[in-house]
């Protein structure tokens, strides 16, 4: 038996053994979310109540966690249980973990190959080492699934970065898959066809897809509609984000408010749905202060009309 047919035989057998409790920890949340709930990513770091409190004053049943803020030892078991008690108290669901730390981390063209993710070697022992403190904390929540950018994968698999990131990719989805997790990989930097690849050779039946809309776009990779055709079963999280493509060869795309954009909500939207996706959709808008609140509301009721269609 050559080590690929190993490989699959034993990613089935696991797989048969792990959804159980995957589905019993994201069961452990204060309610079950309707299908495609609006959820909304926030960064709870400082004063995480006053942050869970506007999550529900915004009318989302749910939010995504960026976590970059707890590395260094600020993934405590007094943490959380703070969270946990919060988002009982708001009753919110909090779908998902990430980091993307430690630094250093430029989010352009020039140096990002060589600063994000795990393929950069420099950093990637402390990376999975982020991944790992996330996802135990994760766990300590009851949160079903870890997200994390993973980089420039290569396009050519004879690149000498390319088996090394396998295996980087490899042993988080592991110690994910023993914390009962899925781990998401967003896209952004790589093209979906090397993200399907990576699926491929990682092995593991909890690795998966998060869809970062704009980020196909922003990084000039590939248009969301056609990444939904190439990535669509492997995806389990969204973040709803707006832009346009790169004009400048050094730097990303513009992030946008949603609809000002390029991304075609209604088909990336309904093409999910008929792949039977249930999940978040999680608005990310990446500005801050009131400015950022206002956008968020606008872009809540621009997607709640498009998902009564997508759904009725």
């Amino acid at each position: 038996m050559d080590r690929r047919t190993f490989l699959g035989l034993a990613s089935a057998a696991v797989l048969e053994r792990g959804l159980e409790p995957i589905a019993a920890l994201a069961a452990e949340g204060p309610h079950t979310l309707k299908p495609m709930a609006l959820g909304l990513l926030v960064t709870p770091f400082g004063e995480p109540e006053t942050v869970f409190r506007r999550v529900k004053d915004l009318g989302f049943s749910n939010c995504f966690l960026s976590l970059d803020g707890y590395l260094n030892g600020g993934f405590t078991p007094g943490l959380a249980e703070q969270f946990k008690s919060l988002l009982n108290k708001f009753e919110l669901t909090a779908t998902t973990v990430e980091v993307v730390g430690p630094q250093p981390l430029e989010w352009n063209f020039t140096r990002g190959p060589s600063t994000i993710g795990l393929v950069p070697p420099q950093t990637r022992v402390a990376r999975i080492d982020a991944l790992r403190q996330a996802s135990d904390f994760a766990k300590r929540v009851g949160i079903a699934q870890v997200q994390s950018h993973c980089g420039f994968i290569p396009e050519d698999p004879a690149d000498p970065l390319y088996p090394q990131t396998v295996e980087a990719i490899r042993a988080v989805v592991s110690h994910c898959q023993g914390n009962g997790q899925y781990f998401l990989m967003e896209t952004g930097q790589e093209t979906p066809t090397a993200m399907s690849r990576m699926i491929r050779d990682v092995a593991l039946p909890n690795l998966a897809v998060g869809l970062d809309t704009a980020n196909l776009i922003l990084y000039g990779k590939a248009n969301p509609v056609d990444a939904v055709d190439i990535l669509g079963p492997h995806i389990r999280s969204i973040h709803a984000k707006d832009g346009r493509w790169p004009t400048n060869p050094s730097e990303l795309g513009e992030e946008v408010l949603i609809g000002k954009g390029l991304v075609d909500f209604r088909t990336v939207l309904t093409k999910l749905h008929r792949l039977g996706y249930t999940g978040a959709v999680t608005i990310e808008r990446e500005t801050s202060g009131p400015q950022q609140i206002e956008d968020v509301r606008q872009e809540k009721l621009y997607l709640e009309r498009i998902l009564n269609e997508v759904l009725a």
